[in-house]
């Protein structure tokens, strides 16, 4: 729900429609200079001078910016994806499209080319296109760097809440700001989730927007609270502050919720969160090659790095471990012995040491690492004989990290929703901050990343774990 109609929706930068039309002019130069200079696709009959086309730009120019605001293209920015964009600018190239062409065509002089008008279109198409795309990546670069950030409270720490706090986790590009969250649970309104703090109960909430200078509040409470929920929108009308509501059927565990219609009459579907058979074919496929690629190609590099494991230290080239992965099957991963040995009995008396929260146990500069075996860690290459797992199906590339049976043990119910796809040699986790996330955090990246699987995100976090992993970002 937003407040006060449309007043919560953040507008287009006031240059991206100036822009817009400077695209559409220049999409009409271009593709004057195609039939006529050019003579792409068929040889010119009636030569024709670039003004006597300026009417048919001029339409464009201004029709193409009409039909985008109509069908809301400059509104509502914060969150709207490229594809999305991208519909909606064929959408109006196409209706501007068909307009001209009807004009041309009733008009009949014969000095005008269609063709060349079908090809301003397409032109026009790629051209908006491509400015959406500089457009979105300049505003998440910016956001990425702290400015033009809302700052937000999350009223209500349930399942909800940590739906929307794992989304905006996963997507700085939104560019939202978690000052913390409230709850007149006093367990959830005085602890923390991540890096994100209680500030109290809802009866806070003034003090909290004041105190914090809030942009906005994302109301995340079940709808039986329905009296709590109106006191909150009423606090965030006395102060000015945009309030939207999430409403609770997202609480739904692992399902989708998509709107629809039935004659008019709003209808809610709810499906199971899965992915499909070709899904999983394609990710069992890009699996399969991807490992098998790199223990072969691989192959004279890990004979070097054990030759370097075994004259620093002695022990064995390979350590295994036992950890839990799809739906709580245990199995045994494979990693590049990068510690000496012995080193698992001796984390009771390092446990004063452990840096991480939760059920993790990490230690930056680990006493027990080897001299190779911190280079190894630094770089992710004790991590290469997982791929030996990935093709067993033990593990995919891209998933949640597999945790051991003791973490697991020491899960609270919703940490356990992210056991129910295979785990991953890299994932979310590794390439928006590693070992710099706290646990909550981490499980709340995976599960964003169980509920959004595509393969573009799966190629889209494998881009992103190469340069993270040979730079050592995060790694110890």
């Amino acid at each position: 729900m937003k407040k006060s109609g449309r007043r919560n929706q953040e507008a287009a930068p006031w240059w991206v429609i100036p822009l817009d039309m400077a695209m559409i002019g220049l999409a009409m130069l271009l593709a004057y200079l195609f039939r006529y200079r050019l003579q792409w696709f068929k040889d010119v009959v009636y030569d024709a001078p670039l003004l006597a086309y300026l009417p048919f730009g001029g339409i464009f120019v201004t029709l193409i910016p009409f039909m985008l605001a109509l069908d809301e293209g400059y509104r509502d920015w914060r969150g709207r994806s490229w594809l999305d964009h991208v519909y909606r600018i064929m959408n109006a190239v196409a209706k501007a499209l068909v307009l001209v062409l009807a004009i041309a065509f009733i008009s009949r002089p014969l000095i005008y080319s269609r063709l060349l008008i079908l090809e301003a279109g397409a032109v026009m198409f790629l051209l908006l296109s491509l400015d959406r795309a500089l457009v979105l990546a300049l505003q998440s670069r910016l956001r990425r760097r702290g400015i033009g950030v809302k700052r937000v409270i999350i009223v209500g720490a349930g399942e909800v809440g940590r739906r929307v706090m794992r989304t905006i986790v996963a997507r700085p590009d939104l560019g939202y700001e978690i000052v913390g969250y409230i709850d007149d649970n006093p367990e959830k309104g005085k602890g923390e989730l991540g890096r994100f703090k209680g500030r109290g109960s809802i009866d806070d909430l003034a003090c909290v927007i004041d105190d914090e200078n809030v942009d906005e509040v994302l109301v995340t409470l079940p709808w039986n609270q329905q009296r709590r929920i109106l006191s909150v929108l009423r606090e965030c009308e006395r102060r000015n502050v945009a309030a939207r509501i999430v409403p609770d059927f997202f609480q739904l565990s692992l399902r989708q919720v998509e709107i629809s219609d039935l004659g008019g009459v709003p209808m809610i579907n709810v499906y199971e969160i899965a992915f499909s058979r070709t899904a999983l074919l394609f990710k069992r496929i890009m699996d399969v090659v991807v490992a098998s690629l790199g223990l072969t190609l691989g192959a004279p590099l890990w004979g070097l790095i054990a030759l370097a494991i075994k004259l620093d230290s002695p022990g064995p080239i390979l350590f295994r471990q036992e950890r839990v992965g799809s739906q709580g099957h245990h199995f045994y991963i494979y990693k590049f012995r990068s510690m000496r040995e012995g080193a698992e009995r001796e984390m009771e008396r390092l446990q004063e040491l452990n840096e991480a929260d939760g059920p993790l146990f990490k230690i930056h500069d680990d006493p027990r690492l080897t001299r190779v075996g911190a280079f190894l860690r630094r770089t992710s290459l004790d991590e290469f004989p997982q791929f030996w797992n990935v093709l067993k199906g033990d593990m995919s590339l891209v998933g949640p990290r597999p945790p051991i049976p003791a973490e697991v043990a020491e899960y609270q119910p919703w940490h356990k929703k992210r056991l129910v796809v295979p785990g991953g040699m890299t994932g979310l986790w590794q390439v928006s901050g590693r070992s710099e996330l706290t646990f909550d955090e981490m499980v709340l990246l995976d599960l964003y990343y169980i509920e959004n699987w595509s393969p573009w995100l799966d190629l889209t976090i494998l881009l992103r774990t190469i340069p993270k992993a040979f730079l050592g970002e995060g790694a110890y």
